[in-house]
């Protein structure tokens, strides 16, 4: 199984260092790795030639964004699997990738988990993955993109929505595992160790409104109201209800209980 490994970065000279590092580390060598810089001038050209002979192809210039820069390096992977580890985030360990091609999965996408890690608190937390994907899993929130595994025939007919900004990995999911059914492997390690989210106020509004677009793409609103409904449950109550709803036994005792609480709390 090779793998292409993307990192996109833009003017954040310090993150790429780890992110270079922790992709060089692999024990595990069937991988290409792939650098597209949208023409940064804070050093990260310097960072990017003094690792030249571990990137197998890389490129400085100007873009419309991550999602461009994303879709560059695309279209330039040979591997079976491609993973963008973006500039700032970094693998969990040296090995994972050899943990990835021992699975043997052959999904379209293999999905681990990411560790979320904040160095000033020194606490983290890590992925909660759902049981099964639906609509909902999207309407919540999103599959945690640095730690999933894209074959790389996904992207033959459709690349990533550049007119989008924050959300356009999103929108893929969507289109990919909802609308076309591909298949997909979840899988309990923990494949990469991010960054505190960074973006500003006005970022994370405008990621907001583009979710909220995406999703009016996809869904009418009367599906959207009753997605609504059920987002008022936090995602981990929400993910282990719907496991249970699969099972007979677990769905009478939830109807019963839902009648009791019904009757305490509806006058």
């Amino acid at each position: 199984m090779k793998f292409s490994i993307i990192t996109v970065n833009y003017n954040n000279c310090e993150g790429l260092k780890r992110t270079i590092a922790s992709v060089t580390s692999q024990n595990y060598n069937d991988f290409e790795f792939i650098v597209i810089d949208g023409g940064s001038t804070d050093g990260s050209l310097d960072v990017i030639h003094k690792n030249a002979h571990h990137i197998h192809f890389w490129v400085s210039e100007p873009d419309g964004g991550v999602y461009q820069g994303m879709n560059k390096g695309i279209q330039k992977a040979t591997g079976d699997y491609l993973n963008f580890m973006n500039s700032g985030d970094c693998f969990f360990d040296e090995t994972i990738l050899g943990k990835i091609a021992s699975k043997g999965l052959e999904g379209d996408m293999i999905v681990g988990r990411d560790y979320h890690f904040n160095t000033s608190t020194k606490k983290g937390f890590s992925t909660i993955l759902p049981q099964r994907i639906s609509m909902l899993t999207f309407y919540l929130q999103s599959l945690p993109h640095q730690s999933t595994f894209f074959k790389k025939e996904l992207f033959n007919n459709s690349l990533y929505d550049e007119n989008l900004r924050l959300v356009s990995d999103l929108k893929f999911y969507i289109q990919k595992l909802c609308v076309e059914d591909c298949s997909i492997n979840f899988i309990d390690d923990i494949i990469c160790r991010r960054e505190p989210d960074g973006l500003s106020l006005s970022m994370n509004e405008q990621r907001l409104l583009e979710h909220k677009k995406v999703i009016s793409q996809f869904l009418p609103i009367g599906a959207q109201k009753d997605y609504q409904s059920l987002s008022h449950l936090d995602k981990s109550t929400l993910y282990k209800l719907m496991q249970q709803c699969e099972h007979t036994k677990a769905r009478i005792w939830l109807t019963y209980c839902i009648k009791i609480i019904n009757r305490l709390f509806i006058k």
